[in-house]
């Protein structure tokens, strides 16, 4: 077993631009569940939302990059409000069940070959983020040191989406400390007694769904320039289920957990499955476990073991309060 180059390998993938903008979508999940109360399930829609805005806008039309991120984000309102106009006064049960449907029908009307003129179907879009990298002031070549290392573009990526990261968190600070957070929190906490101060807690709700999808699909947008494609496949359910559990890692309702949790979520993603690899190719993993995909599937399992641990053992997350957890979860 290779350690050296397993750890490596997760410290690259977990201060990468892969987490930076899954940190980005669990800060936008953050705004709906952490502070909200709000049970979405199909974050990833917003995700995809703001990548195809970027992916069409540049490669289908032929757009301007800058332009294609507006779309992307003005998709995310749009999107906000066609799901929680008509759902945000259900119970959480039936909002999640709807959310998580629209992300999935969202998500196949994308691949499907009837719109592969305008979203390349199954087969996505590529090279849409020549306009990013045009304007790297990063010289060519590789920074870093030993296994954190990383080619001048990705650094780049790296850079301005964790940049945009911070910012979004220092954002919604903000946001919570303002009497409008002040109602936000309330109505997790109890809505009837929100809504007995006169207060309209559809939407105070709306407005939360609609800042943490924006949010969501700035994720997106970054995650589709960092790999400069766009394909449908990418944004399967469960992407939502790896933001709640980089939340709940950081620690939900809190400044900065979303930011952490996915440092080590990909952190120790990226390690465990470099580790099953290796040991793959080693002998030491029964048959059954050598393949790729059998590999990927353990992967898979290990975060979901990981998410019940959590929630059993520690479900205010490293940086969170017990107390802010009850309140989500009355």
């Amino acid at each position: 077993m290779d350690w050296p180059s397993i750890i490596g390998n997760g410290l690259r993938s977990g201060f990468g631009p892969q987490a930076a903008a899954y940190a980005l979508l669990a800060i936008g999940l953050n705004m709906h569940f952490g502070f909200t109360g709000l049970l979405n399930f199909g974050q990833v829609a917003f995700m995809l939302v703001g990548a195809y805005g970027v992916g069409i806008t540049v490669a289908t039309f032929g757009g301007s990059l800058w332009l294609g991120i507006l779309v992307g984000i003005l998709g995310a309102v749009l999107l906000a409000l066609l799901v929680g106009i008509p759902t945000l006064r259900l119970r959480a049960d039936y909002f999640a069940i709807t959310t998580i449907a629209v992300a999935e029908v969202l998500r196949l009307i994308v691949r499907s070959g009837s719109a592969e003129s305008v979203t390349g179907g199954p087969f996505g879009l590529q090279s849409i983020a020549d306009e990013f990298h045009s304007i790297n002031p990063i010289p060519d070549g590789r920074y870093g040191i030993g296994g954190l290392s990383y080619p001048s573009n990705q650094l780049w990526s790296l850079l301005v989406t964790w940049g945009l990261a911070f910012l979004a968190s220092f954002v919604i600070i903000l946001l919570m400390r303002s009497p409008w957070g002040r109602v936000i929190k309330s109505i997790r906490e109890d809505e009837e007694v929100a809504r007995a101060l006169g207060k309209s807690v559809f939407s105070y709700k709306l407005q939360s769904l609609v800042i943490g999808g924006v949010i969501g699909a700035l994720g997106g947008a970054m995650f589709a320039i960092g790999g400069q494609t766009v394909n449908a496949d990418t944004y399967q359910p469960q992407v939502t289920f790896f933001a709640y559990t980089i939340l709940i890692l950081g620690g939900a309702a809190t400044k900065f957990g979303p930011l952490v949790g996915s440092v080590l979520f990909w952190f120790l993603f990226s390690s465990v499955s470099a580790a099953l690899r290796d040991a793959a190719s080693a002998g030491y993993l029964p048959s059954f476990m050598s393949s790729g995909g059998a590999t990927g599937a353990v992967v898979l399992s290990t975060v979901g073991l990981a998410l019940m641990l959590l929630m059993i053992f520690r479900p205010q997350g490293i940086f969170g309060d017990r107390r802010e957890m009850t309140a989500i979860s009355n």
